[in-house]
C-alpha cells in the first residue's frame, strides 16, 4: 500500500479511502487538529490555557500540539495540570511519563491529588462504595479538582484530550440515558455555564483532539517518540465500556459513523441548549464548596462529603 508521494504508506483511513505515509500523515492529522481550534475558536490572544495531562497518548499529543501553537506567541501561556486519584499501580506510572514530557519541553506542570484535595484516594472510596460507582466518583471529582486548580492557577481555558471516540462515545451515553441537561454542557467548547451565569467560577473546556480518531492520535504519539502507557484503567467498564464495543463493531462495518454522530450532535446542540435553558433552573453555588452547581449542595460534595 503506497502514499500518493509514492513511499509507503502507514495507515489507511477507511473513512475517506486514503493511505499516508509516516510524513503525510503527521502533517494531515496536526492540520486538522489545527482547523478544529480554529473552526471553533477555541484559542484567543491573551489566552493562559491549562492542559490537562494524564500521562496516556491522547494528553501527551493535546499538550505537543498545543504548545507548537502557543509556545512561539508571546500573547498565550501554556501550563499542565495533572491529577492523581490514587490508583494503585496505575496512576503512578502514566504520571511518570507525563513528568517526563512537560520536563522535556520546558512546561509548568502541577499536580494535585484525590487524598489532597478530597480526603480519600479512589481506591478508598471505591472500597466504600464499589467498583460499579468508580467512573461516577472519579469523573466528580476529577472535573471538580481540574476547574478549581485551573481557576486558581489564572487559567482562562482547560484544554483536555477528548478524541473522536470519546466524544461519540458520551453523546451515544447521553442519548441512552435521556440525559438533554448533561447533553447541553457537552461541545467543542464547553461553556454554557458561562453563557448562563456570566459567572467567572467556571473554566472554558476546549477538545482541540474531538475530531481525531484514537488510533490516529496513539499512531502521532508513537511517530512522535512519546513514552506512555497503554493500560486500561482497572476501574473502566459499565455501560461506556459497552458502547465502546458496539462503536468499534459499528465502525468497523460502517467507516465514518463517529464522525457522523459528532457532527449530527454539533448541528443539534444549539436545540438542545434552548430546551435544556427553557426547563432547568439557574445555576447556583454549591453551599459547601463554593462551585458552580445545578442543585443547591453539588455533586462533588453529595459524593465526596
Amino acid at each position: 500500500m503506497k502514499c500518493r508521494c509514492g513511499r509507503d504508506a502507514i495507515i489507511f483511513r477507511p473513512y475517506e479511502g486514503v493511505a499516508l505515509c509516516s510524513r503525510h500523515f503527521l502533517k494531515s492529522f496536526e492540520k486538522r487538529v489545527f482547523k478544529t481550534i480554529r473552526k471553533h475558536g477555541m484559542l484567543k490572544s491573551g489566552d493562559r490555557v491549562a492542559v490537562a495531562i494524564s500521562g496516556g497518548a491522547d494528553s501527551q499529543v493535546l499538550l505537543e500540539l498545543l504548545n507548537k501553537i502557543i509556545s512561539p506567541r508571546h500573547d498565550m501561556e501554556i501550563f499542565a495540570l495533572a491529577v492523581d486519584e490514587g490508583i494503585e499501580g496505575y496512576r503512578s506510572k502514566t504520571l511518570k511519563y507525563a513528568k517526563a514530557l512537560t520536563e522535556e519541553k520546558g512546561i509548568e506542570l502541577h499536580l494535585f491529588s484525590f487524598k489532597e484535595l478530597l480526603g480519600k484516594t479512589l481506591d478508598e472510596k471505591v472500597r466504600e462504595v464499589g467498583r460499579d460507582q468508580a467512573c461516577l466518583y472519579c469523573s466528580i471529582g476529577r472535573r471538580w479538582i481540574l476547574n478549581r486548580a485551573a481557576r486558581e492557577l489564572g487559567a482562562t481555558k482547560l484544554a483536555t484530550g477528548h478524541n473522536l471516540n470519546d466524544e461519540a462515545e458520551t453523546i451515544l451515553m447521553n442519548w441512552i440515558r435521556g440525559d438533554l441537561f448533561r447533553a447541553a454542557r457537552y461541545g467543542a467548547i464547553t461553556d454554557w455555564a458561562i453563557t448562563q451565569t456570566k459567572s467567572q467560577l467556571f473554566i472554558p473546556r476546549i477538545k482541540p483532539l474531538r475530531e481525531s480518531p484514537e488510533s490516529e492520535c496513539t499512531l502521532y504519539a508513537r511517530l512522535k517518540g512519546f513514552r506512555f502507557s497503554r493500560r486500561i484503567c482497572p476501574y473502566k467498564g459499565g455501560i461506556r465500556r459497552e458502547i465502546w464495543r458496539f462503536l468499534k463493531r459499528f465502525e468497523s462495518r460502517h467507516p465514518g459513523i463517529s464522525f457522523s454522530i459528532l457532527h449530527t450532535f454539533d448541528k443539534l446542540l444549539p436545540l438542545i441548549r434552548q430546551y435544556a435553558e427553557e426547563r432547568e433552573g439557574p445555576l447556583v453555588t454549591c453551599r459547601k464548596c463554593g462551585e458552580l452547581s445545578s442543585e443547591p449542595v453539588c455533586r462533588r460534595c453529595q459524593l465526596w462529603p
